[in-house]
C-alpha cells in the first residue's frame, strides 16, 4: 500500500467530492461554534469514505481511526449502540476488510470487486437479524437514547460491514441507508444539545459519498470483468496459436 500513489490517484471530481464535504463539515462547527471532537471526527470520516468508494486499502485503514473517534462523540451522548457498534464490529471489520482487501488487489491501489452468491447473502441477512436482536434488549438494558433508531443502525451498519468485507459494490447501498439513519438519530441529539449538529452534516456529507461509493464500485466491477475477459480471450488466442 502506497499512501502517496492514493492520494494521486484521486480524480478531480473525487477531490472536489472530499473537498466539498470537509467544507461542509468544517462550516458547521463554525456556526455552532463548538464541537471540535465531532468536526475532527466528521474530517476523517470522509476522508476514509473518499478511499472506500475507491476501492483503495487507505479508507479501511482511515476507517478503524474514525470508529474511534466516533466511539467517544456518541459515548457523550448516551449513544451506546453507536458506541458499542463502532467499537465492537466497525473497527474490528475494517481490520479484517483491510487485510482481505490486500489479499485480493486487482492493481495498486484497488481491490478486486468481490461477488456476492445468494449462500453468503443468505447467512449475512440471518447474522444481520441475530445480531440485531441482542442489540435491542442490551441497548434497552443500557437505557440507549432512540433505542429504536439506534437499533436500525445496528442492523444497517452490520450488513454494510459485512458486504464490505465481501467487497459488494452493495455495501455502499447499506451504509447510504445506515447515513439517513443516523441523520435523524444525530438531529434528535442536536435538538438538546446544538453541539452535535456538526455530526448531522457529517452524516449527510457521508450519504453523498456513499451515492458515489456505489456508482464508483458498480463501474469498477464492469471494468474488471471487461479487462478479466479481455485477457482470457487473448489467453486463448495465444494457447490457439502454439498449437
Amino acid at each position: 500500500m502506497n499512501i502517496i500513489k492514493s492520494i494521486h490517484n484521486l480524480t478531480r471530481f473525487e477531490w472536489c467530492l472530499w473537498l466539498g464535504s470537509a467544507l461542509v463539515v468544517t462550516a458547521s462547527y463554525i456556526a455552532v461554534g463548538e464541537g471540535v471532537l465531532s468536526l475532527i471526527t466528521s474530517l476523517i470520516g470522509v476522508t476514509a469514505l473518499i478511499f472506500v468508494a475507491k476501492g483503495d486499502p487507505l479508507g479501511q485503514l482511515l476507517t478503524v481511526v474514525f470508529s474511534l473517534f466516533y466511539a467517544v462523540v456518541s459515548f457523550e451522548y448516551r449513544y451506546y449502540g453507536e458506541m458499542i457498534t463502532y467499537l465492537g464490529m466497525s473497527a474490528p471489520m475494517a481490520v479484517f476488510s483491510f487485510i482481505s482487501w490486500l489479499k485480493h488487489p486487482y492493481k495498486e491501489c484497488e481491490v478486486e470487486v468481490g461477488r456476492l452468491t445468494k449462500a453468503k447473502a443468505v447467512v449475512l441477512a440471518v447474522l444481520a437479524v441475530a445480531v440485531t436482536a441482542v442489540f435491542y434488549f442490551v441497548l434497552r438494558a443500557l437505557n440507549n437514547n432512540s433505542l429504536f433508531v439506534s437499533t436500525f443502525s445496528v442492523t444497517t451498519s452490520f450488513l454494510a460491514a459485512g458486504l464490505l468485507f465481501l467487497r459488494s459494490p452493495f455495501y455502499a447501498a447499506a451504509y447510504a441507508a445506515n447515513d439517513v439513519v443516523l441523520i435523524i438519530l444525530w438531529i434528535i441529539a442536536s435538538i438538546s444539545d446544538i453541539s452535535f449538529m456538526p455530526m448531522v452534516i457529517c452524516f449527510v456529507a457521508f450519504f453523498a459519498n456513499d451515492i458515489y461509493a456505489l456508482i464508483n464500485w458498480h463501474s469498477m466491477q464492469h471494468r474488471q470483468q471487461k479487462d478479466k475477459k479481455a485477457a482470457k480471450q487473448v489467453n486463448v488466442s495465444f494457447f490457439q496459436q502454439i498449437n
